[in-house]
């Protein structure tokens, strides 16, 4: 009973963790929005919110993973958590300067945490108490991400969205004192939410720091099964075609979340003529759909087979998404939403298809799934590049075009039989 009381308090410390990530990843779906109006951006120009936050992700998941293998989860949650308050305060000189370029600096900075964090926590967790209860904590910690998702949107919805809009030819109506007066309001509107979730994550930092934990938690984590070096393990891969599929699959994948959920605002917008506040309740409603879905899907895996499933899923979101392309009004609008609830299942299944039967390569190939999350970095400027080009609409083909991919890793997994056991918890 004594033991179960001490690891608490840590347990609580790193519950919270899967919350503050959440927010963060939700929160750019706002920050596009208004740094697209600060700084008159294209679409293109404000998908580089996500480029910036996602290859943050990708440069730094492997330095992480070396950091808690050297020094211990626990230190890799103290340096993640100093990181993203660092990248969380930058925004304070960003703003001061009115300089696009630091806020996407700061928003790296903020994802080089949040990439030792998603290292850490999750192994973390499963060592905080009975092992036999690990799942169970787990998927407990982890209900605690879309928690964070939906108030970092609702954070940005009223503390950092003003409902104030102009037209091009108002601003350009303007005086210009007032319209710099403008830009200046709308781009320091950020200053207060990240500078005051800055020194909260900060203050957890210490926290996590000064309390003690099991000594497994600070111990240098140790590789499962033989060790097999750096060029072994990339040869070894590189001859699995299952596994390679796995990583392009992810790609796109998280390519298509990250640009959907980005550009819902736009889209709404364009597709309602509602103001950028009542839009952001559709990019919240397709967060809560996401998390509705996840349970659905989990449901249907007991008697369904989980690359089946993903299969027909995928299938439905090609169909959403070419809706969404083709069909103006409200009706393109709730097809765009529904994709969240067919997407929910589809990065852990991804995973665990991918990393089943690998072996000794699961950790290196475990890292290599998870590097495939550039494809947030890569793939959303792309859906700008076409709404710039033509419109918002016909961007949404370029996730219909990333659904078709993951529905033939599907289609693929279930041609060879390669079917797994997926959780709720998880994933992006």
């Amino acid at each position: 009973m004594a033991r179960t009381r001490s690891m608490l308090w840590p347990l609580v410390l790193i519950t919270s963790l899967f919350f503050l990530w959440g927010m963060a990843n939700n929160l750019n779906d706002i920050l596009i929005q208004q740094f697209r109006k600060a700084f008159t951006l294209s679409d293109l120009q404000s998908g580089l919110v996500q480029s910036a936050f996602y290859m943050g992700y990708f440069v730094l998941a492997l330095p992480a993973g070396l950091v808690s293998r050297r020094f211990g989860y626990k230190a890799g949650v103290v340096v993640g958590l100093v990181l993203y308050a660092a990248g969380a305060l930058l925004f304070y000189p960003a703003a001061q300067a009115q300089t696009y370029g630091l806020f996407l600096l700061a928003l790296f900075v903020i994802a080089s945490g949040l990439a030792f964090l998603e290292t850490s926590a999750n192994p973390l967790i499963t060592v905080l108490g009975d092992p036999a209860g690990s799942a169970r904590r787990l998927t407990l910690a982890q209900a605690f991400n879309p928690v964070g998702s939906v108030t970092g949107l609702l954070m940005g919805k009223y503390l950092i969205l003003s409902g104030i809009e102009h037209s091009d030819a108002a601003l350009a109506a303007m005086p210009a004192a007032e319209r710099a007066r403008f830009y200046a309001t709308e781009t320091q509107a950020v200053q207060g939410p990240y500078i005051a979730i800055g020194l909260f994550v900060l203050a957890w930092a210490l926290l996590v720091a000064f309390t003690r934990f099991p000594a497994q938690a600070s111990a240098p984590a140790r590789d499962d099964g033989p060790h097999i070096g750096w060029r072994q393990a990339i040869g070894g891969l590189f001859a699995r075609r299952p596994f390679l599929f796995a990583v392009v699959a992810q790609f796109f994948y998280v390519g298509a979340q990250v640009g959907v959920w980005s550009y819902t605002i736009r889209y709404a917008q364009e597709a309602t003529g509602i103001g950028e506040r009542g839009a952001a309740d559709w990019v919240i409603a397709a967060t809560i759909l996401f998390l509705v879905g996840r349970f659905i899907g989990v449901a249907l895996m007991s008697r369904i087979d989980a690359a089946r499933l993903m299969l027909v899923f995928a299938v439905l979101n090609v169909v959403l998404a070419v809706i969404a392309a083709s069909v103006s009004g409200i009706a393109g609008l709730v097809a765009l939403t529904a994709i969240s609830v067919f997407m929910s299942i589809m990065f852990p299944t991804i995973f665990a298809i991918g990393v089943k039967d690998l072996g000794p390569y699961t950790q290196t190939g475990s890292s290599m799934i998870v590097m495939a999350i550039i494809g947030g970095a890569v793939l959303t400027p792309i859906m700008g590049a076409v709404s710039t080009a033509a419109t918002i609409h016909l961007a949404m083909l370029v996730p219909a075009a990333c659904f078709a991919v993951v529905a033939l890793f599907a289609w693929s997994s279930v041609r060879t039989g390669r079917t797994v056991a997926v959780t709720a918890g998880g994933g992006h």
